[in-house]
């Protein structure tokens, strides 16, 4: 149902254009209206096929940003091959070109304008992606590594203390003693590792 506003005072009950809001008669056949409803039919069609063949899969989250930074990395390549293709070919078609074409009405014809090329504008969107996908993937691999590093010390200096106490040779009394000081130890020094020097 269109639902626009009606004379009467009612709604519209004409069905909507396909992929439009409205129906024919009430803007729906606009090119606005046109566009906005090729571009929703689209969007709709892409989440129909994403919906049939996508499949859910278990990715480590490292493993999924570095597709993200291959796959991006991939486009980046693609669309500078394009802009120095553009480039070889008509130095101008980089800031100069076809930007409407318009049929009827008195302002019909085509309009060529400065402005960045197409190619140009989506190897800098691919290059931005890429940037802040590889930053995100150094992020999480250096905090990877620190975790694995502290896990690495903590094994190290637990070795340590059995050792120690092993080559002790400690009384009954004092082994009991062990699991009270050495945690209690263990924390202080937590705590002023955590502390600013």
């Amino acid at each position: 149902m269109c639902g626009a506003k009606t004379r009467q005072g009612g709604t519209c009950q004409n069905p909507p254009v396909a992929g439009a809001t409205r129906c024919r008669m009430h803007g729906g056949s606009s090119p606005q209206a046109k566009a906005a409803a090729d571009r929703r039919l689209a969007v709709a069609a892409a989440e129909r096929e994403v919906a049939r063949l996508g499949a859910r899969r278990d990715i480590h989250p490292a493993e999924a940003l570095l597709e993200l930074v291959h796959w991006t990395a991939g486009e980046v390549d693609y669309w500078r091959a394009k802009v120095v293709e553009l480039a070889d070919t008509d130095e101008d078609a980089l800031t100069w070109g076809v930007t409407r074409v318009k049929d009827g009405g008195d302002d019909r014809g085509t309009t060529e304008e400065a402005g960045p090329n197409v190619a140009y504008r989506m190897l800098t969107d691919a290059s931005n992606r890429l940037a802040a996908y590889a930053a995100a993937a150094l992020k999480a691999g250096v905090e990877e590594r620190r975790v694995r590093l502290a896990e690495k010390q903590g094994a190290l200096v637990a070795d340590v203390i059995r050792g120690i106490l092993t080559d002790l040779h400690l009384t009954p009394e004092q082994e009991l003693l062990v699991g009270t000081v050495v945690p209690n130890r263990l924390r202080q020094l937590a705590a002023t590792e955590g502390a600013p020097a």
